[in-house]
């Protein structure tokens, strides 16, 4: 069994000892992503929304760097800081998994990196 670390310049970089995403036995198990614009490093809103859009696509980047795509996404967690954004978290999310709706959880997280309002992990098959 080969583990291969994944890594995009096309997603925020992993600021810490872990990897954007390992690839193992057809799997893709991607690190949480919060909603970094790679080309300003810096957030793309305070919006929840905004930034819901922001990190699906840091995710589909990662995915795509391991040959992968949202469309074969088989569970996600998502953390909020505030629960009360569920619903506006939840219409972008449905818009990226129109037609594939994996298993999901979504938690209300004390405080999440950079205090991002969402982070989103996910994994895939490849």
């Amino acid at each position: 069994m080969s583990i291969e670390s994944i890594s995009t310049e096309n997603a925020p970089g992993a600021i810490g000892p872990y990897s954007q995403a390992i690839k193992v036995s057809g799997m893709v198990f991607c690190s949480g992503q919060i909603p970094i614009d790679v080309s300003t490093g810096e957030f793309v809103s305070e919006d929840v929304a905004e930034q819901t859009e922001q990190v699906l696509k840091n995710l589909s980047a990662v995915l795509e760097a391991a040959g992968s795509s949202l469309g074969n996404v088989v569970k996600t967690t998502v953390f909020l800081a505030d629960m009360n954004d569920f619903a506006a978290m939840n219409e972008v999310y449905g818009r990226f998994f129109d037609l594939n709706k994996p298993a999901r959880a979504t938690v209300q997280a004390a405080r999440l990196p950079r205090d991002a309002r969402v982070e989103i992990d996910c994994i895939a098959t490849v």
